[in-house]
């Protein structure tokens, strides 16, 4: 069979490595691993999403409302926009792909910063779209130089703040000029998939609201703060005329049932949110005090992770795991050197920090 041309070159995305996974491969007990890779909550989901998940369980014979009425209804609600505003995804990834079947031909182009999520260019190029990629500053967004990189042929620009993977973020002062600075015919996406990790997160909603700036897209999710990663529910916030043009590429209940449910529940979850946020930042800094003592380089992070330079990447990513602690070497994101760690319970953590002494002692 002949496939797309472009699938030749295209990398494959690789995530965290599952527990059970790991478990297998080096014959350990699945429940004396833990796994900081992947940004996940430390706390488990929502405790008011597992209980509206249980009542729902029964129902999943039946197909889930393919406009997700509800969930809708209340995102719009909190967030001050209306419905017509919103279009959910399986996970915020979906969105990202949404943008690109409705802008994307072969020959247009894309601007990304380096160190950027690795789904941005491989959408790209699954499209047949070229990639720009700017310089990162201080392992951030180099914001300025990002719109000075726009040309003719650019239909999207990606922004994730706080960014994954270094955790850098921008500034309110930056980010607000280049918002209104991104050209009209230039789609913004601005990813925002650890906004809730921010004590004064910047609110770019009123720009969607008032229709100020119909080029730009906010993307969410309820995988991290919510911890509904397995459920894949995120969503997208912007001009409903560009949302009623995402609908229309949009899979039929592409939010499933036990999704919807879980994500209608969570948003009432206050004491979830406010436990996970204060566990982060105690988390952030316990990580930080850490890396000061031994001398090791690492990005001040504003999400719910934290990148160190450990020297061998993924040398002691393994001296890690045959340890039962799963992390996220950074090799494939051009940063050999470094590993990302999630922020796990303060058990998790400890235990996090005592094997990379022993993985490092062991260079």
């Amino acid at each position: 069979m002949k496939t797309n041309p472009f699938l030749k070159t295209l990398p494959t995305y690789h995530p965290g490595r599952p527990i059970e996974e790991v478990a297998r491969e080096l014959g350990l007990p699945a429940d004396s691993i833990i796994k900081v890779a992947s940004n996940e909550n430390p706390f488990g989901p929502s405790p008011l999403a597992i209980a509206a998940m249980q009542k729902a369980v029964a129902g999943v014979n039946l197909y889930p409302d393919g406009n997700a009425f509800y969930l809708k209804q209340k995102l719009a609600a909190k967030l001050g926009v209306e419905p017509a505003n919103l279009v959910l995804g399986n996970g915020s990834n979906e969105i990202i792909e949404f943008v690109a079947h409705a802008l994307l031909v072969p020959g247009d182009n894309v601007v990304v910063s380096q160190y950027c999520f690795a789904i941005y260019p491989i959408v790209a190029k699954m499209f047949g779209a070229d990639v720009i990629t700017v310089p990162a500053k201080n392992y951030g967004h180099d914001l300025p130089a990002m719109l000075k990189a726009i040309a003719p042929k650019t239909r999207i620009v990606f922004v994730a703040n706080p960014n994954n993977p270094t955790g850098t973020l921008a500034s309110r002062e930056e980010v607000i000029h280049f918002v209104n600075e991104v050209p009209d015919d230039v789609l913004l996406v601005m990813d925002e998939a650890y906004i809730e990790f921010l004590d004064e997160p910047l609110d770019l909603s009123p720009l969607v609201r008032s229709g100020a700036r119909p080029n730009l897209i906010l993307m969410r999710t309820f995988s991290k703060i919510y911890g509904l990663a397995g459920l894949r529910i995120g969503y997208g916030i912007g001009n409903p005329g560009f949302i009623a043009a995402l609908e229309k590429i949009r899979q039929p209940f592409n939010a499933n049932l036990l999704a919807q449910t879980a994500a209608l529940a969570a948003l009432d979850d206050d004491e979830h949110v406010r436990k996970t946020r204060a566990n982060n930042f105690a988390g952030l800094e316990f990580f930080a005090r850490a890396f000061r003592a031994l001398k090791l380089e690492y990005v001040q992070s504003a999400a719910n992770f934290i990148l160190v330079r450990v020297g061998d990447g993924l040398g002691v990513f393994a001296a890690m795991q045959k340890q039962g602690v799963i992390t996220r070497p950074m090799a494939g994101y051009q940063l050999p050197e470094w590993i990302r760690i999630s922020i796990g319970t303060p058990k998790e953590n400890e235990r996090c920090l005592g094997a990379l002494k022993t993985a490092l002692s062991q260079k």
